[in-house]
């Protein structure tokens, strides 16, 4: 069943990935937590600016996630795929000390009307649900 999730980007990332120069959207952590095991191919992503509005969507086409992670391992992704995340040394550097990643590689990238919603919460990922939503599962449903 399809999953939707609300990606908070900070501004030169939403504007890679609406350009297309961005196709993989990376998220490395010291802990599991979302959207770590709970986001597949076909899922369907809102992003948003980070202190701005939902900007646009895309489509999951294929997750590979990591556990155990070690600098080492994660030089190498850096490697492997630094072409398609666009993350700078500095971003990079950051992550060293992350023991779970996970590498997204999005489709139908699409721009959306701006809109704001109302969350005040530091949470970079949420996964939607019935319950918390911020208005945008009503306007994805088909009609």
């Amino acid at each position: 069943m399809t999953k939707y999730h609300l990606v908070i980007l900070k501004k030169p990332y939403l504007e890679a990935i609406l350009s297309g120069r961005k196709t993989i959207e990376s998220r490395f952590t010291k802990t599991k937590c979302p959207p770590f095991g709970q986001i597949e191919a076909g899922d369907r992503l809102f992003l948003k600016l980070s202190s701005g509005p939902v900007c646009g969507t895309a489509a999951v086409a294929k997750v590979k996630s990591f556990a155990d992670l070690t600098p080492t391992k994660i030089f190498e992704l850096k490697k492997r795929f630094n072409h398609a995340i666009c993350g700078s040394d500095q971003i990079w550097q950051n992550k060293l000390d992350c023991r779970y990643g996970l590498l997204i590689w999005l489709k139908g990238v699409g721009p959306v009307e701006p809109r704001r919603i109302d969350k005040k919460d530091w949470r970079a990922w949420v996964v939607l649900t019935s319950q918390e939503h911020f208005g945008l599962l009503k306007a994805e449903q088909p009609r």
